[in-house]
């Protein structure tokens, strides 16, 4: 079976990716605009119904407005955006999430991509909020070190023009404390209290790692990094695209360095616990491109349309 599907913003750095992922497939018929009528509304509003799912990678208002010119009860909206990441009626787009979570996809015509520092912080807290193990009312820092790729076509541009020296050092940016992933790194980890996060641009294309220290004194009494460690094993058996790592794994201890970039090319997470008797890193690393992006899209269009999950992946 042939399912038609059309990227409203194919031109951006994510929908191009979601191209690339989809022409390699025999399943897929790729509807296109033409260039002119990029911003034809009465065009594009025919491609978004004619298709069995539309991708939304737009800025946020777009985003909004290309979500309301869908009337076709068939379509499935994905929108890559963070317009809809916690609006009521839309589902958020990660399988692993929870264990309901890939029936809720199959059935939904609205369906929010996960933002790529985000991906990593619910995927280390939401497990252990679950397991009572970190408790809801904690309050909770993370920082993220990324490529510069996760800013899009003009962050880019300026790191690649290498005309800028402050741009070989890292980058800490989202200093008024709003970043725009926050909201949705708090809804569905199910903490109650927003985490302080810190991301951080690296020169480099891509990679992304999350890390959240913990004190264990402040977690369920008596839990170890070894009870944080079962926890992400438990919840993730079975995971195609989650990985979880060795307690204290050796070998970036080894290294003396954990290495960002070493999912790049591939739709995985890497868990990481490090620990001492009295704390705790997590750690979690992904490429911003394909599973904090891209990857994840094309990944929940395979779930909702009941196909391999894995298939083009």
């Amino acid at each position: 079976m042939t399912h038609r599907v059309f990227v409203d913003g194919q031109e951006g750095t994510t929908g191009l990716r979601i191209h690339e992922y989809l022409a390699q497939r025999d399943d897929i018929e790729l509807l296109r605009i033409a260039p002119e009528r990029r911003k034809d509304a009465g065009e594009r509003a025919r491609l978004l119904n004619a298709a069995d799912v539309a991708f939304l990678c737009l800025p946020d208002a777009a985003a909004r407005e290309a979500a309301a010119l869908v009337t076709n009860p068939a379509t499935c909206v994905i929108d890559a955006s963070t317009a809809h990441r916690t609006a009521a009626g839309w589902v958020f787009g990660m399988p692993e999430l929870c264990a309901e979570q890939r029936v809720k996809l199959r059935a939904a015509k609205r369906i929010s991509n996960p933002g790529c520092h985000s991906s990593t912080f619910i995927l280390l807290l939401r497990p252990l909020v679950d397991a009572g193990l970190v408790p809801a009312d904690l309050p909770v820092t993370a920082t993220s070190i990324t490529g510069y790729s996760g800013g899009g076509k003009k962050m880019i541009e300026q790191y690649e023009a290498a005309g800028d020296p402050r741009l070989t050092a890292p980058r800490p940016y989202g200093l008024t404390l709003a970043h725009k992933h926050v909201p949705e790194m708090t809804a569905h980890t199910g903490l109650r209290i927003q985490p302080i996060f810190q991301p951080i641009v690296g020169n480099f294309y891509k990679g992304l790692a999350v890390s959240v220290p913990l004190h264990l004194s402040q977690l369920k009494p008596g839990t170890t990094g070894r009870d944080l460690h079962a926890a992400f094993e438990q919840c993730y058996a079975g995971e195609r695209f989650i990985r979880v790592m060795p307690l204290c794994d050796p070998a970036t201890l080894e290294e003396g360095f954990f290495d960002v970039q070493a999912c790049n090319g591939t739709n995985r997470v890497d868990v990481f616990v490090f620990a001492s008797d009295t704390q705790a890193i997590l750690m979690a690393r992904l490429d911003n491109l394909g599973k904090g992006a891209s990857g994840a899209a094309v990944q929940t269009m395979n779930v909702h349309l009941g196909i391999d999950e894995a298939r083009g992946l």
